[in-house]
């Protein structure tokens, strides 16, 4: 009869996979990993001072949500991005996003309103803040409504839709005109899942989602 793994290695194991899945997604949306480049598991192992194993599993969980496209005997790639897409995950985050508000506000725990309150510090921060900065706001305050709608299931759902819309932002990035204000948005969001209005928070969330994909189609 085989040993069972010790639930500490195991432990050990998923985070590790759940590292080097958030530090590869990071690069491919971020364009880092150029789309339709190769991926090389050995130097990003070396890079995040880690085995396959891990790697391997974030490229599997990466490929599931049409981030990573993994090619038998030709190798591992960064997705293409496909512009024509972009309508068809609007329409859905759309949707999901302005739900996950809704339940945020409903459902938003003490640690959450830390949490959220820390975000509406740093939307206060000063004016020109860099580029990178502010992208990563966007996604901090997206991610933060996701886990605040305490639904395991939608939270993983809008995050692949989330990362492919995100990918596309950066596509654009430089040709977008109004980047801080698009972050800056977010305020009346926060601030309505922070007071429990769970109807004002759907249409804020929706709202935004459809500015996002139409000044996207602007610069196109």
């Amino acid at each position: 009869m085989s040993a069972q793994p010790r639930t500490g290695t195991r432990k050990t194991s998923e985070l590790l996979a759940d590292r080097a899945y958030a530090a590869l997604r990071d690069r491919i949306v971020q364009l880092r990993i150029a789309p339709g480049a190769p991926i090389n598991e050995d130097q990003l192992g070396r890079e995040l001072e880690m085995g396959r194993t891990p790697v391997r599993e974030a490229i599997k969980r990466l490929a599931l949500e049409n981030l990573v496209t993994v090619f038998p005997r030709r190798g591992t790639f960064a997705s293409e991005i496909n512009i024509t897409d972009l309508a068809h995950i609007s329409d859905v985050r759309q949707q999901l996003e302005g739900h996950a508000a809704s339940r945020a506000a409903e459902r938003l725990t003490t640690a959450g309103r830390t949490e959220l309150d820390e975000l509406l510090r740093r939307i206060a921060a000063p004016d020109h803040a860099p580029r990178d900065e502010l992208m990563a706001l966007d996604a901090d305050i997206h991610r933060f409504v996701h886990r605040a709608s305490a639904n395991p299931y939608l939270e993983e759902t809008l995050g692949r839709y989330f990362n492919l819309s995100l990918r596309i932002w950066y596509l654009v990035l430089d040709r977008l005109p109004h980047l801080t204000e698009r972050v800056r948005e977010h305020r009346p969001l926060l601030e309505a899942v922070r007071d429990g209005d769970a109807d004002r928070a759907r249409e804020i969330a929706a709202e935004h989602v459809g500015t996002f994909a139409t000044e996207i189609r602007s610069v196109l």
